[in-house]
């Protein structure tokens, strides 16, 4: 098929725990980059609809922290359609990258810390469908190598968004409560070992994003190294 036969950027040869995704798979999802913008397209339009109940509960001023997801899909396909278009924009790429991993991992995490409340309160293939397509938010985040180097400036940039709504979200609200995805027991509920819900939710969104830092920052070192430059 010609719309398989487009060009793809050379993959370097990072280490495994930054590329797991096999290039064979790397390089379809690329030349099928329209596809993967329109799949997150509609993840976005889906995930401000199942946000809309939060979003008439939260200050105006503060809607920008709350369509978590939703806005990460926006930013990735953001990024893959600015890269097809010719645009290189680090910036937005390394803002996807944080989102898709941070997010990516987070949602699983909460599904499976609040498993029994979740499974009793959602469908099952509503719960099927969350759990996955988070996950999925990942691997597409880890092919983002292929069209940025994650200049450290752009890194900063989306360190700054990304610190500043976990902050919002989990630690200092600034206007109304915290403004994180509503859980489904109340924040004070203990969990065992001297955690609330709040803090077991915040603790997952604190280290996922340390994650996606110190992936980023590895993925540019290992590039430099890869092309004989220092760091």
């Amino acid at each position: 098929m010609q719309v398989l036969d487009g060009r793809v950027p050379d993959r370097d040869p990072l280490p495994r725990y930054l590329a797991p995704v096999p290039k064979r798979i790397e390089d379809l999802g690329l030349r099928l980059v329209w596809l993967v913008v329109a799949i997150n397209l509609a993840g976005t339009a889906f995930g401000f609809w199942y946000y809309r109940a939060q979003f008439a509960a939260e200050p105006a001023v503060m809607w920008p922290f709350v369509p978590d997801s939703p806005l990460a899909t926006l930013l990735i396909a953001c990024a893959f359609a600015a890269w097809r278009l010719g645009y290189d924009l680090p910036w937005l790429a390394a803002l996807a990258f944080f989102g898709n991993v941070i997010l990516g991992l987070w949602t699983p995490y909460t599904l499976l810390v609040f498993y029994e409340t979740y499974t009793a309160q959602t469908h099952p293939l509503m719960f099927l469908f969350l759990f996955c397509s988070h996950l999925a938010m990942v691997v597409q985040a880890l092919v983002l190598h292929r069209i940025t180097d994650f200049p450290v400036w752009a890194v900063a940039v989306a360190l700054a968004w990304y610190a500043t709504d976990l902050v919002v979200d989990f630690f200092v609200p600034i206007v109304g409560s915290y403004h994180h995805t509503a859980i489904p027991v109340a924040r004070e509920t203990e969990m065992g070992f001297g955690a609330t819900a709040l803090g077991a939710v915040a603790a997952g969104a604190t280290l996922f994003t340390l994650l996606a830092l110190f992936l980023a920052l590895a993925t540019r070192v290992k590039k430099l190294e890869a092309r004989g430059t220092k760091p």
